[in-house]
This record gives C-alpha cells, structure tokens and sequence, in this order.
C-alpha cells in the first residue's frame, strides 16, 4: 500500500529500511470511493494526504454556490488543506474524489510528531513544501500573465495526462475559464495544427 509513497519520499531523500518502518507506523491507509468526501469546508482538516492511487480536487464555493477548483492530485501527490491542518482551524476548500482512490494519511499528531525526531522528515517535508510553493507561484504568474492559449499549453505541460481523467468543465474552472472558453481555446490550438 505504501510503495508509491516511499518511492516519492525517497526521490525526495533516502531512506534506510528502519527509517522507513518507523515512518510507516504514524501512516493510515484510507480508500475513497468517487464522490466520498476527504474534507468539507467548515470541518478541520485532520489529515493531509498521499495518492496511491485515484484521483482528488479541491475546491471552494462562492456566494451562488459555483464550484472554483483550486487543485487536483493525482498519483504521487500530495492534498490538504494547509491552513486547517496546521492551526486546526475550519477548512475553507472541500476535498472529495474524483476516483476510487487509495490514500495514506498522515495526521496532525503524526506530523507533529515526525518532525521533532526525524529529521530526514523534516528535510522532506521543506522540500514538498517548497515544490508545492514553487508550483503555485507558477500557477499565479500563468494565470495573470500569459495569454489564453499559452496559459492552457503551460497547463497541459505541467499536467500532461489530467484532460484524459478530469471533465474538461473541471479543468476550466482549475484554469479561471468557463466551459465555452476552454472549448473555444483548445478549437483553436487544434486548428493550427
């Protein structure tokens, strides 16, 4: 249940056997069925997660009750609401499955508790984070800066096989665009070709 988890942490920085036998005891596994809800806004995020297998969004209502998706994961990433998880505060993002999904989780007290006596844990953690920092940032500056076609050819570079899993009306939101928007995007690259 746990290779593809250790396969990523050890990309990261290595671990030896009993590292990570002793990683592997603060770890839940957890399967979702599609549609099941990891998180929903209001609750506190008591887990942040690994994808083994599946796929997840998150997203946040606005006042209408419209869907705005903020990310998705798939395997080999990591979801949570950050905020929640850290200062065990209401979550504003919901996190449900896309997919039938085999999760492993982590939770607060573990985290909490993985960081003060390994530091190989530590080190990981800073590097996910900054990835994960490094990815919005880029995320941001595509968003304000690059025109619709460029914005959605980024996109398919840096996600290249979400168009074959996702609807293509999730995506549009992900990306700040209706629908018809994307659509008319994607007839137009298409037809350059």
């Amino acid at each position: 249940m746990y290779d593809l988890f250790f396969q990523k942490f050890n990309e990261k920085i290595a671990l030896t056997a009993e590292e990570e036998a002793l990683v592997k005891q603060y770890l839940t596994p957890k399967k979702l069925r599609r549609k099941q809800y990891l998180v929903q806004e209001g609750d506190v995020c008591k887990n942040i997660c690994f994808v083994e297998k599946g796929a997840l969004r998150a997203y946040v209502l606005d006042e209408t009750g419209d869907e705005h998706i903020t990310a998705f994961a798939l395997e080999g990433w990591t979801l949570g609401d950050l905020s929640s998880f850290i200062k065990a505060e209401p979550a504003t993002w919901n996190i449900d499955a896309l997919e039938d999904c085999e999760l492993v989780l982590i939770s607060k007290q573990a985290y909490d508790e993985l960081l003060q006596i390994m530091p190989k844990y530590e080190t990981y953690i800073r590097l996910l984070m900054t990835d994960a920092y490094m990815a919005l940032q880029r995320r941001t500056t595509y968003m304000i800066s690059l025109p619709l076609e460029e914005r959605y050819l980024a996109f398919t570079q840096m996600y290249p096989t979400l168009f074959q899993r996702v609807p293509q009306h999730m995506i549009a939101s992900f990306m700040g665009l209706s629908a018809e928007t994307l659509s008319r995007v994607r007839n137009r690259i298409s037809n350059r070709k």
